[in-house]
């Protein structure tokens, strides 16, 4: 009896000095927010045809070219903490069934920070023929990035883009 109590008490005030850490920027869960929805600005889309050098001995694009279009709506984001950086998860729901090749695409090539803020464009490739509208769920698709401690070094928020909103998680 007499050594449970003093210990019981100590337990007791162990526990109860967690919930500060909780709230606390210590705790790494905390690191970046809920995401909420914001306006989209329409931006001029690239002709993909195009090539982006010319003459004999010009720079030939090795990589394929990825033939997505953003998503209609973007319903979710979550940023994961992993050792080493994050991982980007975002939903979207689109107008109909079928869309395979889902990817966030990055704004710029290089993936850097445009005033603290990395953004990301959430894509699919559409069927040729025509498909069903479908229920909500069969709608729905989930993309995920995984970015690195050294991209994510000056980021304030990450920035998921549809056509129609966009989703902002900041830190």
């Amino acid at each position: 009896m007499r050594k449970t109590v003093p210990l019981l008490l100590a337990a007791t005030l162990v526990v109860g000095a967690c919930a500060s850490v909780r709230e606390s920027r210590v705790n790494p869960f905390n690191w970046f927010g809920q995401s909420r929805s914001v306006a989209v600005e329409q931006t001029e889309n690239t002709n993909p045809l195009i090539p982006r050098s010319s003459g004999l001995f010009g720079k030939k694009n090795t990589q394929p070219v990825y033939i997505g279009k953003p998503f209609e709506q973007v319903t979710n984001l979550t940023i994961e903490r992993i050792p080493g950086g994050a991982i980007i998860r975002a939903t979207g729901l689109a107008a109909r069934q079928g869309i395979y090749a889902v990817q966030l695409t990055p704004e710029n090539e290089e993936e850097v920070a445009d005033d603290g803020v990395l953004t990301y464009r959430l894509e699919g490739v559409r069927p040729t023929r025509a498909t069903p509208v479908g229920s909500k769920p069969t709608r729905e698709v989930i993309a995920a990035r995984r970015v690195t401690d050294q991209q994510l070094r000056n980021v304030r928020s990450i920035r998921v883009e549809g056509q129609l909103n966009a989703l902002v998680s900041r830190r």
